[in-house]
């Protein structure tokens, strides 16, 4: 069985890459269908949108820059920390320098739609 499933709604962990901190907000299951249309989650620090980054996320301490900057490229391509807890989200690069490889060997096929989706976001 699935341990997010098993155990009812854990909360959701966002991260702000601008501040290197993450917060943990309420779970979209705990939601209304109207509470979650209007939710935004803001940084209480700088108030940049936050990314959900999954139940699995452990953050890099806030000084360790390399690494946050490879969690920030892995987001930017698509790869999270969601998984349904039974087995974690799969490999993820340990360094930096490890990120493009990687990248280069799992690519995600991704529509022109979702192309410019990220180009918007990371401009936020």
């Amino acid at each position: 069985m699935c341990r997010y499933g098993l155990y009812g709604p854990y909360k959701d962990i966002y991260a702000c890459f601008a501040c290197r901190k993450v917060y943990k907000q309420t779970s979209q299951y705990e939601l209304t269908e109207e509470e979650r249309s209007q939710m935004k989650h803001s940084c209480p620090q700088c108030g940049a949108l936050m990314k959900d980054m999954g139940h699995d996320f452990k953050a890099p301490k806030q000084s360790d820059i390399k690494q946050w900057r490879k969690v920030e490229i892995l987001f930017q391509h698509g790869f999270t920390y969601h998984s349904c807890g039974c087995g974690g989200p799969g490999h993820r690069p340990a360094n930096l320098n490890e990120v493009y490889p990687f990248l280069e060997k799992n690519k995600i096929s991704v529509t022109v739609g979702e192309q410019l989706l990220r180009k918007w976001t990371v401009k936020l």
